[in-house]
């Protein structure tokens, strides 16, 4: 059993405010008429257990959360591959929360990571028509 709260009827939004996406996406979420929990990375610290948990819900390793592209990335870790085990990940993503690639989106059992608002958009109107999403 995992520690993050799982229901078919919530949607819950992992994102950082100090992107223009993540507000947008915010936005979008506040806005629905759907039940929502929204977790603002840069001010709410998300354990090490449930980046784990998100990680693995979107089938990719800790590594895959981090937009290792980010400018302030590659000051501080350089232009070259970054190897680190899941714990320094995890300190990376702890410290820098604004490295966090892409929000996350987590209705029922279903983590959808998003890179835009317009993905939420879609992602909304295919539920309420009872289209399959074309994510993971």
């Amino acid at each position: 059993m995992g520690v993050i709260a799982m229901d078919k009827k919530q949607i819950t939004l992992y994102y950082s405010s100090e992107n223009s996406i993540g507000k947008q996406l915010n936005a979008y979420v506040q806005s629905s008429d759907k039940e929502h929990l929204t977790i603002d990375i840069s001010k709410t610290n998300v354990t090490g257990t449930q980046w784990a948990e998100l990680a693995d819900g979107l089938g990719n390793n800790l590594s895959d959360l981090i937009n290792t592209d980010h400018p302030d990335f590659k000051d501080a870790y350089g232009e070259d591959t970054v190897n680190l085990d899941d714990d320094g990940w995890l300190k990376i993503l702890d410290k820098n929360p604004s490295f966090l690639k892409n929000a996350i989106v987590i209705k029922g059992k279903e983590f959808i990571e998003l890179t835009s608002a317009s993905d939420f958009k879609q992602y909304m109107d295919s539920d309420s028509a009872g289209i399959e999403k074309p994510y993971k």
